[in-house]
């Protein structure tokens, strides 16, 4: 019987989780040393070490069969490592997985197969492996119909990633958009996506500007109404004008084509993370010195 205390013992030992701990004791029939060597082989007690350090670095990346497609990203501590064949070919690896399952989220898909491991065992072998804090930060998998196609767009080799899926027209088409997408970075597909408290929020915002312009109050309302569409064409995808003819909007550029935009999915790697800010020189050197 595995204790409580022991897994504790082990875990403060190693940085490794819970899980991993009582897993290798088990495995180990409670020798606290031999699961420390057990720990270490699987690459986890490494993995574990790095596991506060930022890794706002990585790819993001879209694979697509038939009518099923999958977007991704993964991160790593520095650029460098995005240029690693291993690292590249653990995103190929991972994204071939998802594909052929019917995983609904990120925790479904760290339990799929990689390798006969899974997917969050496979990462941390490959932490180990590489050196870096690597992560699958998210992933989604995406079906259409068959009236229905995908367009995919990577930017500065995978640091954006689009996948939209168009209904009528044609391929073509769907990547005109996908490229829109990923140029304007626009955050809701169309206005009805916005949550109701990001628009009184912003209501709010455009009001007090007009205010302070001088306006009276039920001038500065209507002022709000005219500057909310204004919002709602920069941050749409379909209502924004279409960058190759800003004459028309992309719902418009789409439907001239026969079709309609039913979903998009941008990823830019690390948005919205911490950035790492430690000199890379010093990282180097406190690297040779431990």
């Amino acid at each position: 019987m595995i204790s409580a205390k022991d897994v504790n013992e082990l875990r403060n030992k190693t940085g490794a989780g819970m899980m991993d701990c009582k897993k290798a004791l088990t495995e180990c029939n409670g020798d606290m040393e031999a699961a420390v060597d057990w720990l270490r082989e699987k690459g986890i007690a490494k993995a574990a070490k790095k596991a506060d350090r930022i890794a706002a670095e990585g790819l993001a990346n879209i694979f697509t069969e038939g009518n099923k497609a999958v977007i991704l990203e993964v991160n790593c501590e520095t650029d460098f490592v995005t240029k690693n064949a291993e690292f590249v070919e653990m995103i190929d690896k991972i994204g071939g997985a998802i594909l052929k399952s019917e995983a609904k989220s990120l925790d479904e898909i760290l339990t799929l197969d990689v390798e006969g491991q899974t997917v969050n065992d496979y990462i941390v072998a490959k932490t180990a492996k590489i050196g870096e804090k690597l992560s699958l930060r998210r992933a989604e998998l995406v079906t259409k119909k068959d009236a229905e196609n995908f367009g995919s767009y990577l930017h500065m080799g995978g640091k954006i990633a689009v996948l939209v899926v168009v209904e009528g027209a044609n391929e073509d088409v769907a990547k005109d958009v996908a490229m829109q997408a990923a140029a304007m970075k626009p955050e809701y597909l169309r206005k009805e996506d916005v949550p109701a408290e990001v628009i009184e929020k912003e209501k709010e915002i455009l009001k007090e500007q007009a205010i302070n312009e001088g306006k009276p109050a039920d001038i500065a309302e209507k002022m709000v109404n005219g500057r909310i569409q204004k919002y709602y064409k920069e941050n749409c995808l379909i209502h924004q004008a279409f960058v190759k003819d800003g004459d028309i909007d992309v719902e418009t550029y789409v439907k001239n084509n026969g079709g309609k935009v039913i979903s998009m999915i941008r990823y830019e790697v690390g948005e919205g993370m911490e950035k790492r800010s430690e000199n890379f020189a010093e990282e180097v050197a406190k690297q040779i010195n431990g």
